[in-house]
């Protein structure tokens, strides 16, 4: 083809040039392919290869001196599509795979895996094992992702246990590489937006010492930053600048240069906001002019220091303080109910992983918050009204120190933009949104609705919510959940009245007030869904389901499941004398076969419609918080 385009006219020249070109960089599939699979998942496959009377503790030093060996002693297995078959091991399967595709689809493409919660050195070296056993250990770059709490506190030592691996070593110079991935999801749940992005950047910071230190300043490091498109899942809505920046900061990057590390940065544009970017040829075109334009592989060693990084004494005060506020919500019985009070019902069904990790029938007053992926979690924080994991925190821990972290702030590059992050989320937050949501579940305020005689139609179903809820904590949980915010938010407003404001408040308050019209909408539609569920007739109990289970599934907004049950109380038809072949001719029923017909328009079609409804409101509100899709 090359050969070709040198004696070509120049328009097809360029055409044959341009195709060589995406076939060198992309391979003959339609991009790169990344696997991804569990450590756990490692582990259990890892054990099978062991002898019989053989243990091993992945978390002790036994464990690397015994895959060391195992990684030098493996010799390549042949394998084909039947093997694949059936093979019933995840993490094997996965390798199995690529072995397929790099026979028979594109041997010189590279695959990245991805290995998920990876908090030991062992676990890669189990992965090196099979890619040798498989004979892909030099086309597939292996990489740990540092998301949870304990692989971003414990990340430095694992890197510098992994990298003082000679089998490791020689892996990475035939490959070329070090791979690693960071990811905001659970570290932005767990730790905090602002923690976790600090964490992350100390952490790239280590694997560009540990790369040095091990002689390994020849190769590259590839540092895949996994994150979402809204502030809350670790994309900065600030500027394109600062959206590359804020998980690969200036700082980190000349942490590499200074090694002498070449940088292979990477970085995620995911779901549908990610896709947004390229959603047509002049966007897709500005957004790569953007990112070569602001060339993030690069750095300018003679730029000025960052006194982020040099005032420790504060900054690291201030990142320990808002990473503890943020754990103390976390860990805090309060706000895990609080988030899942509505279980996942605020919320449209999207992606292709549950959002739930287990449910039932039952309707459960209370979930656990780790039940909820990261994902969810935070997108139902913006459904209802605070984003507490970008926001917590800075108020309290600037509060006794608040004129010097207002200085490092606005002297600070990295300072300014943690403040614009925050900014931008507390133009969206509300406070008094929160609290409203406790509201719904107060049994004073549906007793005394009805006092005023303008809504004497509803007095028995307001009547019937009150007793309903006399013994309800969750308005109590929301109140204690809004004092909390209410507090740190005060500490934070006197933060920012230090600090220059780099945008005009008019246009935070419009946002502010868009919002606010849509949450008073869905908070009436709630009330009206409540109201309904309540004026339900009663009905037997069928399969440990009863009428109360119902109502409490329409108020965690199980709705779909709710109307399920109610179809099941009050079917819309029934059969009638028509539906049976008889010659005999009989006057009853002599009401017709219509069923509970008035049941289902009166009750359960306002139900669906008022949820639907409430689910368009959804996706304004994530709209507004940039999470689109």
């Amino acid at each position: 083809m090359e050969a070709e385009a040198e004696t070509a006219d120049p328009t097809r020249a360029v055409r044959l040039f341009t195709l060589a070109a995406a076939m060198r960089a992309d391979g003959l599939g339609m991009g790169w392919i990344h696997f991804r699979v569990n450590a756990k998942q490692l582990h259990n496959a890892i054990r099978r290869r062991l002898a019989d009377d053989e243990a091993i503790d992945l978390a002790s030093k036994g464990a690397i001196a015994t895959l060391r060996r195992m990684v030098e002693e493996a010799r390549p297995l042949r394998t084909n599509f039947a093997a694949l078959a059936t093979e019933s091991s995840t993490a094997i399967r996965q390798f199995l795979a690529m072995a397929q595709i790099l026979k028979h689809i594109d041997a010189d493409a590279p695959i990245r895996m991805l290995v998920a919660e990876c908090e030991q050195p062992a676990t890669v070296l189990a992965a090196l094992y099979f890619a040798k056993l498989f004979g892909v250990e030099d086309k597939v770059d292996v990489s740990p992702l540092f998301e949870t709490e304990t692989a971003l506190e414990h990340g430095g030592r694992f890197l510098d246990a992994l990298l003082a691996e000679p089998a490791y070593r020689a892996y990475a110079r035939t490959r070329g590489r070090v791979a690693v991935q960071t990811g905001f999801s659970d570290a932005g749940r767990f730790v905090g937006q602002v923690p976790a992005a600090l964490a992350i950047e100390r952490l790239q910071g280590r694997l560009a010492e540990a790369m040095a230190a091990n002689g390994l300043s020849d190769i590259a490091a590839l540092v895949f930053n996994t994150h979402g498109e809204s502030m809350g899942r670790g994309a900065h809505p600030a500027s394109f600048r600062d959206r590359l920046e804020w998980p690969l900061s200036p700082w980190a990057r000349r942490r590499f240069a200074r090694a002498g590390v070449r940088l292979e940065p990477e970085v995620s544009f995911q779901g549908g906001d990610g896709y947004l970017f390229f959603a047509t040829p002049e966007l897709a075109l500005a957004t790569l002019t953007r990112i070569a334009e602001l060339r993030p592989a690069e750095t300018d060693l003679a730029a000025p220091a960052d006194p982020f990084y040099h005032r420790t004494d504060i900054s690291l005060d201030f990142y320990r303080a808002v990473k503890e506020h943020q754990g103390d919500h976390l860990a805090s019985r309060t706000y895990a109910r609080a988030v899942t009070a509505f279980g996942l019902g605020l919320l449209n069904p999207t992606g292709s992983r549950v959002s739930r990790r287990q449910s039932d029938i039952n309707a459960d007053r209370e979930m656990s918050l780790r039940q909820i992926r990261a994902i969810p979690h935070n997108a139902i924080l913006q459904q209802l009204g605070y984003p507490v994991n970008v926001i917590a925190g800075i108020g309290s821990a600037a509060d006794s120190n608040r004129e010097e972290i207002a200085a490092l702030l606005t002297d600070s590059p990295r300072g300014s933009q943690i403040l614009r992050l925050v900014r931008s989320a507390n133009a969206l937050a509300s406070i008094k949104t929160v609290a409203a949501f406790g509201e719904l579940f107060n049994s004073a305020y549906w007793a005394s609705r009805t006092y005023r005689g303008t809504e004497d139609h509803l007095a028995g179903s307001c009547a019937a919510l009150a007793e309903y809820l006399v013994g309800d904590d969750r308005t109590g949980v929301f109140r204690r959940l809004a004092s909390r915010l209410r507090i740190d938010a005060i500490k934070l407003h006197r933060l920012t009245d230090l600090l220059p404001d780099e945008a005009p408040s008019e246009a935070r308050e419009h946002v502010r007030r868009r919002i606010g019209v849509l949450q008073a909408l869905r908070l009436a539609l709630l009330q009206h869904m409540f109201l309904k569920a309540v004026a339900v007739p009663a009905f037997s109990r069928a399969n440990d389901i009863s009428r109360r289970d119902v109502i409490e599934m329409v108020m965690t907004l199980r709705v779909e499941e709710a109307l399920a049950q109610l179809r099941r109380a009050f079917p819309v038809r029934i059969p009638g004398p028509r539906d049976f072949p008889l010659d005999e001719p009989s006057d009853y029923p002599d009401g017709g076969e219509e069923g509970y017909g008035a049941i289902e328009r009166d009750f359960m079609t306002p139900i669906a419609r008022a949820q639907e409804l409430s689910l368009r409101i959804s996706t304004a509100i994530a709209n507004e918080f940039g999470a689109h899709g």
